[in-house]
């Protein structure tokens, strides 16, 4: 654990458990350098207490390269509780979460993420009031959606081998949750041509429905020849290995650490896909959770959000003119923001 956190720079990590309510959770803090740590409350079924503190501390380190990027002065944390076979009193289990939250003095701020919403973050804000995305600031995933479909955009505009334009390209959207669901809907009203896939089929039916959509089991949708394929559920979901499988010209999706490894984004670009990083694309979610805790007007969220293909763009032409993957040159940036120039290696 200890040699996990000092690889990822995790400052901080917190475990807390409620007998009464069944609350086991997580809490790491990535940095604060920047200002508190915020990041989402994940309610997700861990197979081990260790594959929620490693969730916890890989999505916190994700926030803080996130928040750096998108130029938020927020540090980088995450919270994940390990759902329970059944919750009994789902706002006494939140309640619980708040004091956790609260006994952490602001260092971190929670948020929605997979799992929770907004009536949830109410519930917190009832014990805290470290907490964002409660129903007077709004559900994130729309602003969230805004970044990918910008980013998407910019991405087909940064290769010769995409279409100029997302009028008649053909997008792969694996995930429909709150935010596939909204991309879905930008896209579709943009002219693309979509193909979905979710383990939850009333999702892909409703997709059919609305979008005209084409859909596809869940093991086939990697596969998927398309122009982009943009993941929009969990993560890990490109691996060095399966790259090969992939039919796409370019990565550009919603989920949190989508690359499983490091040697998953050198894989892609070795196979010319162009990606997206992941925690620059998703970053509008963040921005809203940020601004808004902060007091900002919905236009000043907005612009901000449009910022987030600008910086995209600007690591595409470093791609082009360097030829390095975008995923290493997006981390370098990321960490120059946040731990200043790295040092000169000096000879023996």
């Amino acid at each position: 654990m200890f040699a996990e956190m000092k690889n990822t720079r995790t400052s901080e990590l917190h475990l807390w458990a409620d007998e009464a309510t069944g609350l086991q959770a997580v809490i790491a803090i990535n940095s604060t350098t920047r200002g508190a740590a915020l990041g989402g409350c994940r309610l997700f079924s861990y197979k081990s207490t260790d594959d929620a503190i490693h969730d916890a501390i890989r999505l916190a380190r994700g926030m803080s390269y996130k928040a750096a990027l998108a130029g938020v002065e927020q540090g980088g944390g995450k919270a994940v509780i390990m759902a329970p076979r059944e919750i009994h009193d789902r706002e006494a289990l939140f309640k619980a979460f708040g004091r956790f939250v609260h006994s952490l003095g602001g260092r971190y701020i929670a948020a929605m993420d997979v799992g929770t919403q907004t009536s949830d973050m109410d519930t917190i804000a009832s014990i805290t009031p470290h907490v964002a995305c409660t129903s007077k600031g709004g559900d994130p995933a729309p602003y969230t959606a805004l970044g990918v479909f910008n980013s998407i955009k910019t991405t087909l505009q940064a290769s010769s081998a995409l279409p100029d334009d997302i009028s008649g390209a053909r997008i792969a959207v694996q995930g429909l949750g709150n935010v596939g669901f909204a991309l879905c809907e930008l896209l579709s009203n943009a002219g693309a041509e979509l193909v979905v896939s979710d383990i939850d089929s009333a999702k892909v039916t409703r997709c059919e429905q609305v979008f005209g959509a084409r859909s596809v089991p869940p093991s086939a949708i990697l596969s998927v020849e398309c122009d982009v394929f943009s993941p929009c559920g969990m993560g890990g979901i490109i691996q060095a290995d399966t790259v090969k499988d992939l039919s796409c010209r370019a990565v550009v999706g919603s989920a949190n650490n989508q690359l499983a490894t490091p040697e998953a984004g050198l894989a892609l670009h070795r196979q010319g896909i162009l990606y997206a990083p992941d925690y620059l694309v998703n970053a509008g979610g963040l921005i809203h959770a940020s601004l808004s805790h902060r007091g900002k007007t919905p236009a000043e969220i907005n612009e901000r959000i449009h910022g987030v293909a600008e910086t995209l763009s600007q690591i595409f032409k470093r791609h082009k003119t360097s030829g390095e993957p975008v995923s290493l040159i997006a981390d370098r940036m990321a960490e120059h923001i946040l731990y200043g120039p790295a040092p000169l290696q000096r000879s023996a």
